[in-house]
């Protein structure tokens, strides 16, 4: 049970939690654990390039070229860290399932990311185009998502509010 409690998992709710739930959670320890080793595998290797750059002196982070490889790898890196943290959650049992939200604002990273690491001279009009209607149409998505999940603490908050008024 130590394992659990290490993991920050609700030992109580373990034990009543059905095979399934149980398979669930193994699965999504497995992931982390996964994804935990291709964060760290992938920071060593993104150090490792600039340190090697750096003393080779071939390293010129005012060359647009190395900026959007450099900032690429770095943005790889955080929505590696995002996806990680999504899938805590679910361990955690906060929720049960992954957010749309999150999946929404790992979808507008990555399209942020290509945004970057774009090479103007040899991309077409429609190909921007293209991405920046994706961003428009995640942001539309995650504001309205956004919104429900507002709306929904408000009215649970009014239920409470009520709840205690009538009992008072």
């Amino acid at each position: 049970m130590k394992l659990l409690e290490r993991l920050d998992i609700n030992t109580a709710q373990w034990h009543l939690a059905s095979t399934y739930e149980k398979f669930e959670q193994v699965v999504v320890l497995a992931l982390t654990g996964l994804i935990i080793v291709v964060i760290a595998s992938a920071v060593w290797h993104l150090a490792a390039k600039i340190l090697f750059s750096l003393i080779l002196s071939s390293f010129d982070p005012t060359d647009p070229a190395v900026f959007q490889t450099v900032f690429g790898m770095i943005l790889t890196v955080i929505i590696a860290l995002e996806f990680k943290h999504s899938i805590l959650i679910m361990v955690r049992r906060q929720q049960s399932v992954v957010q749309v939200r999150t999946v929404v604002l790992i979808a507008m990273l990555a399209v942020i990311r290509k945004f970057i690491i774009i090479d103007i001279s040899t991309t077409t009009a429609s190909h921007v185009l293209a991405l920046a209607a994706a961003i428009i149409a995640l942001g539309a998505v995650y504001w309205l998502v956004r919104e429900q999940d507002r709306k929904d603490q408000i009215d649970v908050l009014e239920r409470g509010t009520r709840e205690i008024r009538d009992h008072a």
